[in-house]
C-alpha cells in the first residue's frame, strides 16, 4: 500500500515546492557578491553560519532548497515528511526575519518594506505545520479498489 497526498494538499504542495526548487536552482549560480551578501545576512541571524566560507554557505543553502522543493513536489513522498522538511526549513528562514534588525516594525512582527520578501517564509511555516498533521489516501493495487467504496480503510 502507498500514501497518496490528499488532493487538498496537492496545490499548496506544487506552489511551494517550485517556489523553493527555483530559488535553490537559481543560488547555485550565485556570483561571488550574491554568496556573500547571502552569508552576511544568515550569520548576522545565526553566528555560527559566519564559519562557513560564503561561496559553500551559498551551496549548502542551494542544494537544501533543492531537496526540500524536490520533496515537496515527489507525489510519493507523504506529506507529514514533505511537512516536515518544509516546517524546519521555513522555520529557520522565519527565525532570520524574526532576528534581522529593519526587517520588522519596532516592537511588532508587521514587516517592514525591507522585510516583505521574509515575511513571506510566515507562510510556508504555516503550510508545513499544516502538512504535519495530514493524511493520506491509502492506495492498494486491486481491481476493486478503484472506488473508494471498494476500499477497505
Amino acid at each position: 500500500m502507498m500514501l497518496l497526498p490528499e488532493p487538498r494538499d496537492i496545490p499548496p504542495r506544487l506552489a511551494t515546492g517550485a517556489f523553493i526548487l527555483n530559488s535553490g536552482l537559481g543560488k547555485l549560480k550565485a556570483d561571488e557578491g550574491t554568496a556573500q551578501g547571502l552569508h552576511g545576512m544568515a550569520s548576522n541571524a545565526y553566528p555560527f553560519l559566519g564559519k562557513l566560507e560564503p561561496a559553500r554557505f551559498t551551496r549548502l543553502l542551494a542544494w537544501s532548497e533543492i531537496a526540500v522543493g524536490a520533496t515537496l513536489l515527489a507525489p510519493f513522498v507523504p506529506t507529514r515528511l514533505a511537512g516536515l522538511a518544509l516546517t524546519g526549513f521555513s522555520g529557520g528562514l522565519f527565525g532570520l526575519y524574526l532576528r534581522t534588525p529593519g526587517m520588522r516594525e519596532p516592537g511588532s512582527l508587521r514587516p517592514t518594506q525591507d522585510g516583505i520578501a521574509l515575511a513571506k517564509d510566515s507562510w510556508m511555516l504555516g503550510i508545513g505545520l499544516g502538512f504535519l498533521g495530514a493524511g493520506g489516501y491509502r492506495v492498494r493495487a486491486t481491481a476493486k479498489c478503484r472506488t473508494r467504496r471498494g476500499c477497505s480503510r
